[in-house]
């Protein structure tokens, strides 16, 4: 468990902190409420958040609009219990005594909605088991 707070932490980590990474820290804590602590991050943030993302997580009434991709730091992964890669491959720091968890997801960048929806539903699924193990 993080020191600070008490509470489970966990890290989404995505290439462009865009999409996914956005997406699921959205569900986590849509979801989750102030259980968990939750950050994201990117190895090589974008600009803004994925417009294609934003729509899909507004058709569910989850507004990540305001989002910014954040730069990965090696702070936040070792500030977190749980660190989440989706797509990045070796570009996550690794600290001993963390969970790394590599959840497997199309990217939806450069992507219209409707190629969108089918990873948010995933995301939710999979944040669904992972605030099970967490924070039941």
């Amino acid at each position: 468990m993080a020191e600070s707070s008490g509470k489970p932490s966990v890290l989404f980590v995505c290439v462009h902190n865009a999409g996914r990474s956005q997406m699921a820290a959205a569900w986590l804590t849509h979801l989750a409420g102030d259980r968990v602590e939750v950050r994201s991050a990117g190895s090589n943030p974008a600009d803004a958040v994925n417009p294609a993302a934003v729509e899909a997580m507004a058709e569910v009434r989850i507004d990540i609009a305001a989002g910014t991709p954040k730069v990965l730091t090696a702070d936040a992964v070792r500030e977190s219990d749980v660190c989440v890669t989706m797509g990045c491959g070796d570009t996550c720091p690794v600290f001993p005594g963390k969970r790394y968890l590599d959840w497997k997801l199309d990217d939806p960048a450069g992507r219209g909605v409707a190629a969108v929806r089918p990873i948010r539903d995933e995301i939710k699924i999979l944040v669904e088991g992972l605030i099970a193990e967490i924070a039941p």
